[in-house]
């Protein structure tokens, strides 16, 4: 399996769409039976790679988003997490893609920042569930922290990890236009939460002129300040998942090129597949596969490296971002923030040296 590291800021990378809508539509209860889907029918699951194989996605995500241990108690499956992990891999590799993502998502525990107790135990779940899959480390090239909405869990989760591996981590918020989460003016002036000050302070600086955008809708925490938190505490790849259309999701990765020096990945929700729409809409931007091209293109240009369909999309949209991109090169120039900040190493041995000593100094820290 070739090095994902060793393509960061080169080529132009599709991740394969989720499995959950793909279940659904087989009329499999995803949020209650993709765990035994994947232990007792995995051809099932395999069935769908296939097709994710076939469409081209260089990066396929595995079907592990639910695997802190917090998630797998609510589950009844305490005890099964380390089938799981070696199932849904053994299914993830089968058709040989290029890389391979294991997807944790949030843990789902109620986090007091202002408590040690209540942030150790949040940093405690990403650990076990990265240390889960320690023995299948030859099966997989990353982890993948997605569907966070909060600064918080986001940092307790890079930090969690961190402890336990030195794996590349991408991660990625959900996020949508300030104004459909809260009213706009209290935004510009909202306290980091949990991204040291001056980080933070030069991403939303660097930032300040571009729309804001919230975690989630929750109206407090900006996009450029979950930026700040994944370049400050170990994520490798800085990403956001948003329904919006083209020149908005543009201005995303802008944003994010421009806060950090991390490679930008790209996700944009589907809301419908619907053949009888004869135009692209606000509320269904991306109604057909080939809505996805020049989604494709004005993300390149907008300095996005890692492009991928969610929602309701199917392996036809993957084959839409894959067309539009395949053989391309990353457009980039160098981030704002890393000229400020002096050069990056771009050596991944000494960047994972770097970001383990800052983990281990704000641990440190919080003793």
């Amino acid at each position: 399996m070739a090095d994902l590291q060793l393509r960061f800021h080169h080529d132009m990378l599709v991740l394969s769409t989720p499995v959950a809508p793909q279940l659904e539509r087989i009329g499999i209860d995803s949020a209650r039976d993709n765990k035994l889907t994947l232990l007792l029918e995995p051809e099932v699951m395999g069935e769908i790679y296939a097709l994710e194989s076939a469409a081209g996605a260089q990066c396929v995500v595995a079907d592990t988003a639910f695997m802190t241990p917090a998630r797998l108690a609510h589950a009844g499956m305490k005890g099964s997490a380390d089938k799981l992990a070696d199932s849904a891999l053994r299914v993830a590799t089968e058709h040989t893609p290029q890389h391979v993502l294991v997807e944790i998502g949030p843990c789902g525990l109620p986090l007091d920042a202002s408590s040690k107790a209540s942030l150790n135990e949040n940093r405690d779940q990403y650990a076990r569930a990265a240390a889960t899959f320690a023995p299948f480390e030859s099966l997989f090239d990353a982890f993948f922290l997605n569907g966070f909405t909060s600064c918080s869990d986001l940092k307790c989760a890079l930090m969690g990890m961190r402890k336990v591996t030195d794996k590349p981590i991408l991660a990625s918020v959900d996020v949508v236009p300030a104004g459909e989460g809260a009213a706009a003016g209290a935004l510009h002036g909202a306290a980091v939460t949990d991204a040291s000050a001056p980080a933070a302070d030069a991403a939303v600086a660097t930032a300040s002129t571009a729309p804001v955008y919230t975690l989630g809708g929750k109206g407090r925490e900006t996009f450029a300040q979950a930026v700040a938190v994944m370049a400050e505490y170990g994520a490798q790849v800085a990403g956001f998942q948003a329904a919006v259309a083209p020149d908005e999701a543009a201005k995303l990765a802008e944003q994010a090129a421009s806060a950090s020096f991390l490679p930008v990945l790209a996700q944009l929700v589907v809301a419908d597949v619907n053949p009888e729409q004869a135009a692209p809409t606000p509320e269904n931007p991306y109604f057909e596969p080939d809505a996805m091209i020049e989604s494709a293109d004005v993300l390149r240009a907008a300095g996005a490296q890692f492009l991928r369909a969610t929602g309701n999309a199917t392996p036809s949209y993957t084959g839409a971002l894959v067309a539009a991109t395949v053989g391309d090169s990353v457009l980039r120039a160098p981030s704002a923030a890393a000229a400020q900040g002096g050069s990056v190493s771009a050596d991944p041995d000494e960047l994972a040296a770097l970001l383990r000593a800052r983990v281990s100094q704000a641990l440190d820290g919080g003793r």
